[in-house]
């Protein structure tokens, strides 16, 4: 999507982390060690010491910049930095509203850009690791080299709503964090109708939504942040959900595709849930209620 030059992005949604800057500590409450897995946006499980997704994570202090400056759609436009703040905002402003038609009380998330690696509550992450959202600190965390990975390795176009619909899917995982969704669902197992797959492709349903209602998302004074979308933009976003299908990664990894070891979705099953979201909003998105047959 291409930003409204004139549209004023207010900052302070996304924050620069420097490089292998930490988060120390570790689970509080009844001090049990529990052993999380995420399941990543790319298919890759991270590990870490974590709570339950509830529990507070003891932090020590840690050194976070604020993004790079980024004042207007113009500069949104330029720069991946205030692109990932120009769809922060637009996110919020849409999850703001939205959240009321799934029946949940909206927080907003955090958003971490880092350098190389850092410490999370879930963990250690690098541009390896891929974008994720980590439910203890309630924040995702993208170090933006994934995105030439996403056109180098994954044969994403990589446009700027690939990039954006990388972010959409990881504020998906936040909405599911405030409905409940991870405390909720068994995610354990693999397969193409398994729990996981159904998590991941709520996501990329909520990731569509948003995209669907972007362009009357607005700024503080009431000017929109985004042109109408175009259908090349869509194809863009599409191309980026059908590169981490778990089925692509598995062929370019290995050259053979194994369905009961899927977990977040084929390329096909996510394209599709994204077009649903996009289509139809997100109350379109349950993911849970559908037999397998119909992911």
């Amino acid at each position: 999507m291409t930003f409204n030059e004139d549209s004023q992005l207010s900052g302070g949604k996304v924050k620069r982390r420097g490089r292998g800057a930490a988060v120390g500590g570790g689970a509080v409450g009844l001090g049990a060690i529990v052993v999380f897995l995420i399941a990543q946006f790319t298919g890759v499980d991270l590990s870490g010491i974590v709570g339950d997704g509830t529990t507070q994570i003891q932090q020590q202090d840690e050194t976070v910049q604020p993004a790079e400056e980024c004042r207007t759609g113009r500069d949104a436009n330029l720069r991946v930095e205030c692109r990932m703040e120009g769809a922060a905002e637009s996110l919020d402003d849409y999850w703001t509203d939205e959240a009321r038609s799934l029946g949940i009380s909206y927080s907003t998330p955090g958003f971490v850009l880092f350098d190389g690696t850092t410490d999370t509550g879930c963990g250690q992450a690098s541009a390896a690791t891929g974008p994720f959202y980590c439910p203890p600190d309630r924040s995702i965390f993208l170090d933006t080299a994934f995105y030439d990975d996403l056109q180098s390795q994954y044969g994403s176009s990589g446009g700027p709503l690939a990039q954006m619909y990388v972010v959409a899917h990881e504020w998906g995982h936040h909405v599911q964090q405030l409905q409940g969704t991870f405390a909720d669902t068994d995610r354990s197992g693999t397969g193409a109708s398994s729990g996981s797959v159904r998590v991941e492709l709520q996501a990329d349903c909520y990731a569509g939504a948003w995209v669907g209602s972007a362009a009357t998302t607005e700024d503080a004074n009431g000017q929109t942040f985004f042109e109408p979308v175009t259908r090349a933009q869509i194809t863009d976003a599409l191309s980026a959900a059908s590169a981490v299908g778990d089925d692509s990664i598995q062929e370019r990894a290995t050259g053979r595709v194994d369905p009961d070891s899927f977990t977040h979705g084929s390329s096909a099953q996510r394209q599709a849930w994204f077009t649903r979201g996009y289509e139809r909003g997100a109350t379109s998105c349950d993911t849970f209620s559908v037999p397998g047959s119909s992911l």
